[in-house]
């Protein structure tokens, strides 16, 4: 992403937006009109998308642009095939990789809860959140009083979150539980490190196959940091296949790695309203098998994933 911070001056006060834009940060009209088009304006701190907006003197504008090259594919609709569970409260997605969960700052489009509305018909909130390339289970609330009892459960604590993640190596030690504060990372912006002033995570983990290749790990995180798995793993020396933020590496004994090799596999949870116990299972996407079955084949006999992971 590359980022222009502008501040209009009397000079241009009375200029719409999509002209100061284009002639204060050197770009096309086009351009400009494009980036406001989906969403990556930003007037004085809050989304902006009308390019006929009038700029006032003092006012701050930031463009965030897509680097040439890499913008993001057009979002795809959700099939009816990623439908988990629903009911008049809630919906549970099984999120595929590389959809983000929220709007991000260059673009509100394609998020996770744009996606569900349009399978669905109706409006949803997210209340939780998976990293853009981690698949798997996602819950988004259908009512207020839906949303407000998941996120009550969600701060506390209440549902159990289950993931398979393949990382590159076996984490040392093998199995047990990582209660380690979790902070930012100060010489490596938007990573996270364990730090002793930060705050509070613990996750639990179990080496399942083991091989040259990587490993595959189940975890169970008893919080919910900001990338607490990728973090946690490879603290203990195993960072995720396809994960180069945190060490670990995008080609592995000539496999590519498409993504972050993180998967949320089951959650567990009471409903929101009724209080009936719910357990959701996603299954296992097909990218996250290909890399398993290149890299840490089960052995003969054996099912690719253990049964109860």
């Amino acid at each position: 992403m590359r980022r222009l911070t502008l501040r209009a001056t009397s000079a241009d006060s009375g200029q719409r937006l999509d002209r100061f834009i284009a002639e204060r940060g050197g770009l096309s009209r086009g351009l400009a009109r494009r980036a406001l088009d989906r969403g990556g304006v930003f007037l004085d701190g809050r989304r902006c998308k009308v390019a006929s907006r009038i700029v006032r003197d003092g006012q701050s504008v930031v463009v965030n642009l897509e680097e040439s090259g890499r913008g993001a594919e057009p979002p795809k609709a959700l099939g009816r095939g990623r439908l988990l569970f629903a009911d008049d409260h809630l919906v549970a997605i099984d999120k595929p990789p590389h959809v983000p969960s929220q709007p991000t700052l260059v673009t509100d489009r394609g998020a996770l809860p744009e996606l569900v509305m349009a399978l669905l018909g109706a409006p949803v909130t997210l209340v939780h959140r998976l990293d853009r390339e981690t698949s798997g289970v996602t819950v988004l609330a259908r009512t207020p009083r839906a949303a407000a009892g998941l996120s009550e459960a969600f701060r506390i604590g209440a549902p159990r979150k289950s993931y398979l993640a393949l990382a590159a190596r076996e984490p040392s030690p093998p199995g047990g539980r990582i209660d380690a504060p979790l902070g930012p990372d100060r010489g490596r912006p938007g990573r996270r490190a364990v730090s002793p002033g930060g705050e509070a995570a613990a996750t639990r983990y179990l080496t399942l196959r083991a091989s040259p290749g990587g490993a595959l790990v189940a975890c169970q995180p008893e919080t919910g940091r900001t990338h607490q798995i990728r973090a946690h793993l490879a603290h203990l020396g195993a960072p995720l296949l396809g994960d180069p933020r945190y060490g670990g590496p995008r080609r592995v004994l000539e496999v590519d790695i498409p993504r972050v090799m993180l998967h949320a596999r089951r959650l567990a949870l009471p409903h929101p309203v009724t209080g009936a116990p719910l357990s959701i299972e996603a299954p296992v996407p097909e990218d996250f098998l290909a890399a398993l079955r290149a890299l840490v084949p089960p052995p003969e006999g054996e099912a690719e994933i253990p049964s109860g992971s």
